[in-house]
């Protein structure tokens, strides 16, 4: 008899780590499942290698003073606690989980564990609640309860702040106030409700790893336990340090995206940021992420850098359609952007 050898498919994982995966996603409970199943170790999936986590366990010190331009700017608008809604999700009956539990990127409504997951090299520890708040949301009852008066209402009053932060980003750019929206960059928000459950091995793993977002931006609410981190003084470069964004009651977080350094060429650039799995013993971290995109089903529109006569266009034009296609095809092991650049 002939001897048998492990088979890979063609995302290159062995038959045994796809058959770990696809039990994992078949429990449909995410990583919280694992957490209240009373695991001592995580599973092999979620384990990262050692160099993708030594500056998170062994970070380098910091410089004493940031570099130039490194401070972040925090946006203070006295937020009501949403984020507490979305652990009573989560914490919640399982079977509202379930129901929800989909890896249909089509889906206005899902819930899941790492949209990626049978991409990525290892998983991340952490579940995902996703919304499409605009232009198709789903009705408000189909919402999960904990959520329902809250989703609709919080992505409105979000999209209201975007159109103020586009209009200053627009003047920055010497344009006019209204540029960037009447070039359509904010007809989509995907609001995205992430949960870290406690992680019994953090230094096997991340909660997320190390990515930029691929729109045009995004407006971040995080809790009081915070778990941020940006890379900060690379300029778009390997090197830099990572900083941790303190947590601030009431505080909103804006981060550039692909898109808008697309279009911008290079003059505004999506911050490259992660999140450390979570080294509490009993307590959940949570954060509630709002991306703003064009619509990325409709728009024929195709995204280039803006006219610039004294520098040459550095990206190749793109519809945002393709553009987060390929952010999907790759995950977060890669960078969409990198693939359109001249």
């Amino acid at each position: 008899m002939a001897p048998t050898t492990a088979t890979k498919d063609d995302s290159g994982y062995g038959d045994e780590r796809r058959r770990e995966l696809q039990a994992f996603d078949d429990t449909k409970l995410g990583v919280k499942g694992l957490v209240d199943s009373g695991v001592k170790s995580i599973p092999s999936i979620f384990h990262h290698p050692p160099e993708a986590l030594s500056d998170i366990i062994s970070p380098a010190p910091l410089p004493s003073s940031p570099p130039s331009g490194a401070a972040i700017p925090v946006v203070d608008l006295s937020v009501t606690r949403r984020e507490d809604l979305v652990e009573q999700f989560n914490e919640g009956p399982v079977e509202a989980k379930q129901a929800l539990y989909s890896r249909d990127l089509a889906r206005n409504l899902r819930f899941a564990s790492n949209f990626d997951l049978f991409k990525a090299a290892a998983a991340d520890w952490r579940d995902t609640l996703f919304c499409e708040v605009a232009p198709n949301p789903p009705p408000r009852e189909e919402l999960p309860e904990p959520l329902r008066n809250v989703m609709l209402e919080y992505g409105a009053a979000v999209t209201k702040l975007a159109r103020f932060v586009f209009e200053l980003l627009s003047e920055s750019l010497g344009m006019p106030s209204d540029h960037l929206y009447e070039m359509e960059c904010m007809q989509n928000l995907n609001v995205v409700c992430q949960y870290y459950p406690p992680c019994p091995e953090p230094h096997r793993t991340v909660g997320v790893k190390r990515h930029t977002d691929p729109g045009f931006f995004t407006i971040l609410l995080q809790d009081g336990m915070g778990g941020l981190q940006v890379r900060l003084g690379n300029n778009g470069q390997s090197g830099g340090c990572w900083v941790d964004i303190a947590p601030r009651p009431g505080a909103l977080m804006v981060n550039i995206g692909d898109l808008l350094q697309l279009v911008t060429n290079d003059r505004f650039r999506s911050v490259e940021h992660r999140v450390p799995a979570n080294k509490s013993s009993d307590t959940a971290r949570v954060s509630v992420a709002s991306f703003f995109n064009t619509d990325v089903r409709r728009s024929e529109r195709m995204y280039g850098p803006i006219p610039d006569p004294s520098k040459p266009p550095l990206y190749r034009s793109v519809r945002a359609r393709d553009f987060i296609a390929k952010f999907n095809t790759i995950g977060l092991d890669g960078r969409a952007l990198d693939h359109f650049r001249l």
